[in-house]
């Protein structure tokens, strides 16, 4: 391996020929880098999920196109435009490819981009710089050995709680992406699955003027936001379970030491957030046990 490509594809006044995936700022433009810029101003062909965001990035630093073509690629027309692309790089061309913010193949278009060019045998290089899961997660105050980042959750009610039942026990502090106008429901669905007791973050507006974190439990979080009008991008860190993961026998004593004094809805969200557990997974097993008695 060359030393230009172990460094990524830089070459004396120009780019290795390849797909250059780069980051791009969340909120504050200055946290672009260097080479990000770099790829930008020397890349033979650009492609951009929003390419009047790139273009005034480009312009606030001072990167001049040059008569050079930059093209969206999005969710709407990559199918249509990846072919352009790969002649591109058959040509021996280099391509840079920017999200409309942070980094690309995190919640944005372009995997399918990067697949698409790995198989096909192109080069594909990597830009890292700004992202809004390892910002969050920064801020968070969680712990960030071990984190699972899951994306947008569902926008419908039951497939959301389905969806967030599957990370219910996983080891891991979770980071999930949220419109402002679903972070009520979020909060409400994550309280009744994961427990009011699970503490959390959340991240408003990251690296912009008016950046916000909350750091609370659940069931808190939960409440500060229920008749609170929220804007701006959100991300939601949610700490792993702690202590021993409860098995059927916890579920079995627990509720049996309170179907007898309390209404199975009382005994189910007590014995919920106790052991950090689905209240529907709580819920089947209180019905079994009344069927049994």
């Amino acid at each position: 391996m060359s030393e230009e490509r172990a460094m990524g594809g830089a070459l004396p006044g120009g780019l290795v020929p390849g797909l250059h995936f780069l980051a791009t700022p969340i909120g504050a433009a200055r946290d672009i880098t260097l080479r990000a810029l770099d790829i930008l101003g020397k890349a033979d062909l650009i492609a951009a999920e929003d390419t009047r965001t790139l273009r005034h990035l480009m312009e606030i630093h001072g990167v001049p196109l040059n008569g050079r073509a930059v093209i969206p690629y999005h969710d709407h027309n990559g199918e249509a435009q990846r072919p352009r692309i790969l002649r591109a790089l058959e040509e021996g061309k280099s391509v840079a490819y920017a999200s409309e913010a942070g980094t690309p193949l995190v919640a944005d278009p372009g995997y399918q981009l990067g697949r698409t060019a790995i198989d096909a045998g192109f080069p594909v290089f990597s830009a890292p710089g700004p992202s809004a899961v390892l910002a969050a997660l920064t801020v968070s105050g969680l712990p960030s050995d071990r984190f699972l980042f899951a994306g947008f959750p569902p926008s419908t009610g039951s497939a959301r709680r389905k969806w967030l039942a599957e990370f219910g026990a996983v080891p891991a502090t979770l980071i999930f992406y949220e419109s402002p106008k679903r972070l009520k429901d979020l909060l409400t669905d994550l309280v009744n699955i994961l427990g009011t007791e699970r503490q959390a973050a959340v991240c408003r507006e990251l690296t912009k003027k008016f950046e916000e974190v909350q750091r609370n439990s659940l069931g808190a979080l939960a409440e500060h936001y229920a008749d609170l009008a929220v804007k701006g991008e959100i991300v939601v860190v949610i700490d792993r379970p702690r202590g021993r993961v409860a098995g059927p026998e916890d579920i079995d004593a627990e509720l049996r030491a309170r179907l007898g004094r309390m209404t199975t809805k009382d005994a189910v969200a007590e014995v919920a957030d106790m052991l950090s557990l689905p209240r529907r997974e709580i819920y089947q097993a209180a019905l079994k046990i009344e069927q049994e008695s």
